[in-house]
């Protein structure tokens, strides 16, 4: 209702805006205030040693490391922020100027500058990190003690995330004479400048406990003390109401248990269900055996039963639909066609082989994915041999060759499209396909990576995804929606394109915890 306001009413109002001010500054100070312990649920636990080069190499072995270890540049939910870099710049297409901060220690006191990330750089050459490629970089060059200069050995687009985001930086003082990296599991090997120390690791129990760096750069952390514990996912609502966990990621069936509690949805999808494909060996090693997968195997069916709807169906492409480098063509590509599976299997002469498919046991939702895959393929005629394993068996002999068909999960959807040149191509990432089959789609994917220009950039990474679809190096079954629900004490969000390259959980960034 328009009009003037008497008297009374103004004065009502301003005590009124008056005692929300005065409540929202006294929440705004709760909120602040320091937190002694906050524990957080995990249903695999343990993730490896977290230091840079002992850590498993997936979201949440990576998560666990840069607790201690900082990179060059960090995200938060909005975008990049700096880290042991203040400031940064471009110098032409293929060199970075970064100013260090000032006044930063390492965990056991001795000053932080530029000779450690040089120092950073160069060991990398040697000792490959392997989650950066390392033939990126030509040299890093010290400029004065607090200013670096990196120049690439080509114009590299992911850069900043893939690179200087996701490279931890190393004391030169202790790892220079270190040799042999992957065993060094010392104490020593856990001294970085990030916010936390490591207080406890238990690898039986898959529990990590830190403690606070109270001189961070960025100011004493809030959070005390973290902890991570080990949760089946199947009680990870009960522990989350009985008290045994803070945040925990949860099922969307457990979501209206949890009345009270704050629930985190992932914006987009990040992560994605699929189904890995020896291209190595007879018959998949037929380009239209694996393409009568894609026509055999319901992918629309395994969003409704797998997740109850919850997630969207694997694109052929890989990219997810909702993704802002989704290549629209791939719609309707491989829609549950039987019959043209079986067509396909009967015009390469495929005479019923029996296929070995691997689930993780430890994983209910690949326990059932592998089901109704078995389901869908032996009614166009191709044998199934299901064999549950955990997963770390299941790494070791797909990157050993020693498999047929395996079901893997994993995050990192979110980051930079060079994402589908990691896990297409790549003979260095862990869950990559290796395919190196089509010359044609290797070059597209090696160009994208060093195409500064957004759009032309685009242009090569649909045409990708059309390569992709007809070559099916793998098949992407399905993207599951993702939830996190916490008791609100600490403000967790999903980071801005995923934690390093990609790591889609809110059960990690560090500087939710130090309160930045």
């Amino acid at each position: 209702m328009k009009g003037k306001l008497s008297m009374g009413s103004a004065i009502g109002l301003l005590l009124a805006a008056g005692l929300l001010i005065m409540t929202a500054l006294s929440g705004a100070a709760a909120a602040e205030e320091d937190v002694e312990v906050y524990t957080m649920g995990d249903a695999t636990g343990d993730w490896g040693y977290p230091s840079p080069y002992a850590h498993y190499v997936r979201g949440p072995g990576i998560v666990r490391m840069t607790f201690i270890f900082d990179t060059l540049v960090w995200k938060n939910d909005t975008g990049r922020v700096p880290a042991l870099a203040e400031s940064w710049e471009m110098e032409g297409d293929d060199v970075f100027l970064f100013r260090l901060r000032e006044g930063v220690t390492w965990h056991d006191g001795e000053p932080f500058g530029a000779d450690d990330v040089v120092f950073t750089v160069e060991y990398n050459k040697e000792h490959p990190y392997p989650l950066v490629d390392n033939g990126i970089i030509d040299r890093a060059e010290k400029v004065d003690d607090y200013k670096v200069r990196i120049y690439l050995s080509e114009p590299y687009a992911p850069f900043l995330d893939q690179v200087a985001g996701t490279l931890p930086i190393l004391p030169e003082h202790i790892w220079k004479d270190v040799s042999d990296p992957t065993s060094f599991l010392e104490d020593e090997a856990l001294i970085g400048t990030g916010p936390y120390t490591l207080a406890d690791y238990d690898k039986v129990q898959g529990t990590y406990q830190y403690r606070a760096y109270d001189d961070y750069y960025l100011g004493a952390p809030r959070v005390k003390e973290i902890r991570y514990v080990k949760i089946s996912s199947a009680i990870a609502a009960a522990s989350l109401m009985q008290g045994d966990v803070e945040a925990v990621d949860i099922q969307p069936g457990m979501i209206d248990q949890l009345s009270g509690f704050e629930i985190l949805e992932m914006p987009e999808h990040a992560s994605v269900y699929k189904l890995m494909i020896n291209h190595q060996k007879e018959p998949m090693s037929d380009k239209r055996f694996r393409q009568a997968l894609a026509y055999a195997i319901d992918r629309d069916e395994l969003v409704e039963i797998v997740v109850q709807g919850y997630g969207l169906a694997g694109s052929p492409g890989f990219i997810p639909p909702d993704n802002d480098w989704y290549n629209p063509e791939m719609e309707g590509l491989y829609p549950h066609d039987p019959a043209r599976a079986e067509e396909l299997l009967e015009d390469m002469g495929y005479g019923g082989e029996t296929v070995e498919l691997l689930i993780n046991g430890g994983d209910t939702r690949a326990g059932r994915i592998g089901e109704l895959i078995k389901e869908d393929l032996e009614a166009v005629g191709i044998g199934v041999d299901l064999r549950a394993m955990d997963s770390k068996t299941i790494d070791s002999k797909v990157q050993g060759w020693e498999f047929d068909l395996t079901v893997n999960s994993h995050g990192g959807l979110i980051g930079d499209p060079s994402i589908l040149a990691l896990l297409t191509t790549s003979w260095e990432h862990f869950n990559s396909a290796r395919y190196q089959e089509s010359d044609e789609l290797a070059d597209l994917l090696e160009a994208q990576v060093r195409e500064m220009d957004e759009d032309e950039r685009g242009e090569l990474i649909d045409r990708a995804q059309a390569l992709h679809a007809e070559e099916v190096p793998t098949l992407a079954l399905f993207y599951p929606d993702s939830f996190v629900a916490h008791d609100g004490v600490v403000d967790l969000y999903y980071t801005w394109n995923g934690i390093t390259l990609g790591t889609p959980t809110a059960l990690g960034n560090k500087l939710a915890f130090v309160g930045v």
